[in-house]
């Protein structure tokens, strides 16, 4: 029994999203490892290598994901995939068999390659597989499932930390986390190399093959395979004129520049939504409002839960709402968590022990945990979908690289911040999702349900300031204009034969 081809690559989305399910496990446990008292007990860590155990993941991540585009470009996205599980296996191993604090530092960089790696190629090779129809779902499933991950990270630790007290404590959670990465790495190649690396890299009746594997249960002949197959070849060719050598080619003409501004700003503008912020230091932050810390990781607990159902929700819809009314609509109902919240804050410090208060701080932080899905799901899909073939390896890594930079910066100052302004700094994240929704509201085109090699006419013609402007005719494929011309074509080369065929059959008559 042969599946459908939009539930094959389905299937093919969730398992390379075993990648960024490791990044929200690996996020998740480090609160409780480093609050282990057999992990304290046995490395005696100060502050500042404490600090390090969070850090240098995403700072291992920046330099992965810098890689990962040349990697990916001259080896394939399989081959990428395979890298940064081996990569994560690697860091894992050293981290669940540490003898000191060095191998827990050098497991925590190289398991953050590995992520870096993972999180860059993912909804890359995802957005290249899958039908423009369904794209944004299968995208979607990046930060889906690093929702998953860390969910299971939370109650896995948790459970281990109140049920042991040797170091099975931390050893286990890190240990756990070695088994998704080791399974994708030696069952990727039972999956397709995206075809569009195929062709481009001239390997073209390969590359018709896996489209039809992906979209036709092996029919060459489709005509929406063949379209898509025309199409490719078009944009390679085109590319081939001017080709991305390098970083500075992405730079050179107004169409890569406004995609590579448009990719970054979207990664920069989800870690300065706050989110990061929340993740890891809740406990200081809801005690300004004079929530303990046990209290706060219950309530932590529960809001992975509701982020993970906000995340599915994005996922589902993107692809028949469209991508801009989810981020401008997204943003803005996070700024109004944040004016509650801030007011809250301001309102109401420790001292006054106001239990409607405390609620009211918890409930928004929770409402801003579900309407983070808007712009945690749309940060992946829209780098991965708005480059040429050839940039896009090279986009997608610089933009995953601004992620990890502005994810580090949020990290190191919060706890500044908030120490020296108390409730003010929330000020920061008010303005920011207020002016997130301003800027894509102005300057971001809707995506949806166009082929990845129409992005190119859409960021060549369409203008730079979208606002309230009708960009129908930029947002209407051209995928149905050349699958109608197929069709016309192989009606008549099939009439044609039918006719030889009549008259063949007049001939033996005769005769």
């Amino acid at each position: 029994m042969q599946l459908q081809p939009k539930v094959y690559q389905f299937l093919v989305g969730v398992f390379a999203a075993l990648g960024s399910f490791l990044y929200g496990y690996d996020l998740t446990i480090v609160a409780e490892v480093v609050a282990s008292k057999s992990f304290l007990d046995l490395f005696h860590p100060s502050s500042a290598e404490i600090g390090l155990v969070a850090s240098l993941l995403t700072a291992g991540a920046f330099f992965g994901a810098g890689v990962a585009g040349a990697i990916s470009d001259r080896y394939g996205r399989r081959m990428t995939i395979l890298a940064g599980g081996l990569l994560f296996c690697f860091g894992g191993g050293l981290q669940t068999g540490a003898r000191n604090y060095g191998y827990i530092i050098g497991g925590r960089f190289t398991a953050g390659l590995g992520i870096g790696v993972l999180t860059m190629i993912i909804p890359l090779y995802q957005a290249e597989l899958t039908h423009p129809d369904i794209r944004g779902l299968i995208t979607g499933l990046q930060q889906f499932m690093l929702g998953v991950g860390g969910v299971c990270g939370s109650w896995i630790s948790y459970g281990t930390f109140v049920g042991f007290t040797d170091t099975r404590q931390w050893r286990i959670p890190f240990g756990l986390q070695i088994v998704p990465a080791a399974l994708l790495s030696m069952l990727i190649f039972l999956f397709p190399e995206s075809p569009r690396w195929l062709i481009q890299k001239g390997r073209v009746d390969e590359g018709l093959k896996t489209l039809a594997r992906l979209h036709s249960n092996h029919n060459t002949q489709d005509p929406w395979v063949l379209a898509e197959f025309q199409q490719i070849q078009e944009q390679v060719a085109l590319e081939k004129e001017s080709e991305a050598r390098s970083l500075s080619e992405l730079f050179r003409t107004r169409s890569n520049i406004r995609r590579i501004a448009l990719a970054c700003a979207m990664q920069a503008a989800t870690q300065m939504t706050g989110v990061s912020a929340i993740q890891y230091y809740s406990t200081t932050i809801f005690a300004q409002i004079g929530i303990d810390d046990t209290h706060t990781l219950r309530y932590q607990a529960i809001n992975s839960v509701i982020g993970l159902i906000g995340e599915f929700l994005a996922m589902m819809l993107v692809d028949r709402l469209g991508r801009r009314v989810i981020i401008i609509y997204g943003n803005l109902a996070m700024c109004a968590t944040y004016v509650v919240s801030t007011i809250l804050l301001a309102q109401f410090p420790p001292s006054t022990d106001n239990t409607g208060a405390h609620w009211g701080f918890i409930i928004m932080t929770w409402l801003f945990n579900f309407t983070f899905a808007s712009m945690g799901t749309l940060s992946w899909i829209i780098p991965a979908e708005i480059f040429d073939n050839v940039t896009r390896s090279k986009g997608v890594a610089i933009a995953a690289m601004c992620s990890y930079a502005f994810n580090t910066m949020i990290g190191q100052v919060t706890p500044i911040g908030m120490a020296n302004s108390g409730w003010k700094f929330y000020i920061l994240f008010v303005v920011s999702n207020f002016s997130n929704a301003l800027f894509f509201w102005a300057f971001l085109p809707e995506t949806r349900k166009l082929a990845l090699e129409e992005m190119h006419r859409l960021f060549t013609e369409s203008p730079i300031f979208i606002g309230s402007r009708d960009m129908t005719r930029f947002s209407s494929s051209h995928m149905s204009e050349i699958v109608h011309d197929i069709k016309e074509k192989q009606h008549e080369h099939g009439h044609g034969e039918q006719l030889e065929m009549q008259d063949q059959e007049e001939r033996n008559t005769e005769a």
